[in-house]
């Protein structure tokens, strides 16, 4: 990432936190996140931008091999779709499938392949298994980092004991 890199919110217009969730199903943020991202400065706001570039450029890998990313800034570009240059490519080739999974037929033009294993399932079928296993991996992040170190906080300061 760029020095001083101005962090635009991952929001994507799909919000679940206002209905209850403490992860939202959309951009993948905390609840809190959301709420206080104007709020955050912009060391804070790349602290959760790479969060959530690390988690979802790992499952994306998992399912999909970019061979050329040239090649696929080059047809984002073409196709008019935007995508932060500063993240990882992998995070670009997700942009691209949110964006017209359905419509590619040959991936190989877009620089990417589909794992084996994964290569009997259909594009939209295999985005939405990546935008699945990214919403789980930020619960669990949520769960393993903020939920545990709130009860760590209210049992050290006694406020979580039983009288």
């Amino acid at each position: 990432m760029k020095l001083f890199q101005k962090i635009a919110t991952p929001c994507i217009g799909v919000c679940s936190t206002g209905i209850g969730d403490s992860v939202c199903r959309g951009c993948k943020r905390f609840d809190y996140e959301v709420i206080q991202w104007n709020g955050f400065d912009e060391t804070q706001k790349q602290a959760i931008d790479e969060r959530l570039d690390r988690l979802l450029s790992g499952v994306v890998a998992r399912y999909l091999e970019l061979f050329d990313s040239a090649q696929l800034a080059q047809q984002l570009k073409l196709q008019q779709l935007r995508y932060a240059a500063y993240r990882d490519p992998y995070c670009w080739l997700f942009e691209l499938l949110r964006a017209g999974a359905s419509q590619i037929d040959k991936p190989s033009q877009y620089g990417f392949t589909i794992r084996p294993g994964y290569q009997h399932i259909n594009l939209v079928d295999v985005r939405d298994m990546i935008d699945h296993e990214y919403y789980l991996l930020s619960v669990a992040h949520y769960e393993r980092y903020i939920v545990a170190n709130r009860r760590r906080a209210r049992h050290a300061s006694g406020m979580g004991e039983t009288r």
